[in-house]
C-alpha cells in the first residue's frame, strides 16, 4: 500500500469535490469546510513507512496508540489459555492500520457485532464490534482483536484464514477511534508498560524467552 491507505481515497475524493462545487456554487469560503475535512481524512488514513526489525524472537506491536494495561488472562475466544495481554488505545490522532506482529498464519478470523463504546472502558473487549484473528508459526500462536470505539463505525480487513503474513504486514484497520489487543503465550516476555505510546510494526511489545 501507499502512503494512504486505500480506503481512504472515496471519502477524500468526495469532499475535493464538495469542495469545488460549494465553491463555484456557493462560496469559496464555505468550501473551507470540505477542503479541511478532505485534509483530515488525507491525515488519517496515512500510512507511514515503517522499519520493521523481521526478527522471529521478538513481537512488534500491531497499532500505534497508548498502551492501556499489560495483564495476564484468560484467552476464551480461541487459544482458551491464560496468556499475557497488551491492550492499546488509538486516538482520533494515531495512525489506524493494523500491522501483524509476527511472521505466521492466520489460523483463526472471527468476526463480532456489537455495540460502540468509547474504547478506553474496560468492557469494550466484552461489548464492542470487534474483529479477532490468530497467527500461527513455528514458534507460538498468538492473538490480536480490533475493537471498535465511540467513533468507530467499521472494522476493515484485507486477509483471510489461511494467508501468510510478514512480520509488521498491513491486515487491517479500524476507522475512528479504537483499540486494539494482543494476546500472547505466557512465557514471552513484555517490553512496554502501561501508559507508554507505542508504534506499530517498530515498538518491540515482547520477546521470546531464549531456552
Amino acid at each position: 500500500m501507499g502512503l494512504i491507505v486505500k480506503d481512504g481515497y472515496p471519502l477524500i475524493g468526495a469532499c475535493l469535490v464538495v469542495t469545488v462545487l460549494v465553491g463555484y456554487f456557493l462560496s469559496w469560503w464555505l468550501g473551507i469546510i470540505p477542503f479541511i475535512l478532505a485534509l483530515f481524512f488525507t491525515y488519517f488514513f496515512r500510512n507511514p513507512n515503517r522499519r520493521i526489525p523481521h526478527d522471529p524472537k521478538v513481537l512488534v506491536s500491531p497499532a500505534d496508540g497508548k498502551v492501556m494495561e499489560v495483564v495476564e488472562v484468560f484467552e476464551d475466544t480461541y487459544l482458551h489459555q491464560q496468556c499475557k495481554k497488551v491492550t492499546i488505545f488509538l486516538s482520533v490522532f494515531d495512525v489506524h492500520v493494523n500491522r501483524a506482529p509476527m511472521a505466521g498464519e492466520i489460523t483463526f478470523r472471527q468476526y463480532t457485532e456489537g455495540r460502540f463504546l468509547p474504547a478506553y472502558k474496560d468492557s469494550v473487549g466484552y461489548e464492542n464490534e470487534r474483529h479477532t484473528i490468530s497467527i500461527k508459526n513455528d514458534t507460538m500462536e498468538i492473538v490480536v482483536t480490533q475493537i471498535a470505539g465511540l467513533l468507530a463505525r467499521r472494522i476493515v480487513s484485507w486477509t483471510d484464514v489461511g494467508d501468510t503474513l510478514e512480520q509488521g504486514t498491513l491486515y487491517g484497520m479500524i476507522k475512528f477511534g479504537s483499540c486494539t489487543e494482543l494476546f500472547v503465550p505466557l512465557d514471552v516476555d513484555i517490553c512496554v508498560t502501561k501508559g507508554q505510546h507505542v508504534v506499530g510494526g517498530e515498538t518491540i511489545i515482547g520477546r521470546v524467552k531464549d531456552e
